[in-house]
């Protein structure tokens, strides 16, 4: 018998990804059976129980990776120096994970399944621990960022880096939200938008 590279076998498992993300960006996890899923990939159940146990091992896999995805974007551009301020990091970022990079999907239908996953943690405990260790990472990675900022004398000292953190996570998740929502949110106009808030300069109180 010839022996499979494991060329072969990455290849098969990123089609069943692939071809499961966009049955579930389209009909949603519990709209969709597995049945839909060896239709649009092609394959025997024979060939998908190979790699995954069922429907939620699948679903495990694309959460885990999508978000190892958007958090090894933002590892990238951190090692950059200086770092990029956080309105050209946070636009070039999503722009280039909205940009089909992930699965193969387009923007607005990536990010629809983005938020499907978010929501899906709420009820999958499974689900839930992977999307707290992504936030946990992905916090760390903003930390540093920070310190970073600090380093180079553009970031004020007297807010706590994990504050600053959680903020820029929550911009992204906006942006993502909307472009699930409503659509064309184009990367430019989030960084427009950040660098003015940025410019703003605090008035004291007299």
């Amino acid at each position: 018998m010839a022996r499979v590279s494991q060329e072969h076998l990455d290849a098969r498992r990123r089609q069943i990804l692939d071809g499961a993300a966009r049955c579930f960006a389209r009909n949603g996890f519990h709209g969709t059976s597995m049945q839909d899923v060896l239709k649009e990939v092609g394959l025997s159940a024979g060939a998908v129980y190979r790699y995954f146990a069922g429907k939620e091992d699948i679903i495990a896999a694309i959460t885990e990776e999508t978000f190892a995805v958007i958090r090894g974007a933002f590892e990238e551009a951190a090692r950059t120096t200086p770092p990029p301020t956080p309105d050209a990091l946070l636009s070039r970022v999503l722009g280039g994970v909205l940009s089909g990079q992930v699965h193969g999907l387009e923007r607005r239908i990536f990010a629809a399944l983005v938020v499907q996953l978010w929501s899906e943690t709420l009820r999958d405990e499974r689900l839930g621990a992977l999307l707290d260790e992504g936030y946990a990472l992905m916090r760390v990675v903003w930390a540093k960022l920070v310190e970073a900022y600090r380093s180079a004398g553009i970031l004020a000292s007297d807010v706590p880096a994990d504050h600053v953190a959680r903020t820029m996570i929550a911009t992204a998740q906006g942006f993502i939200v909307q472009e699930a929502l409503f659509g064309d949110v184009r990367p430019e106009v989030l960084e427009n938008g950040l660098r003015g808030l940025m410019s703003i300069t605090p008035q004291k109180i007299s």
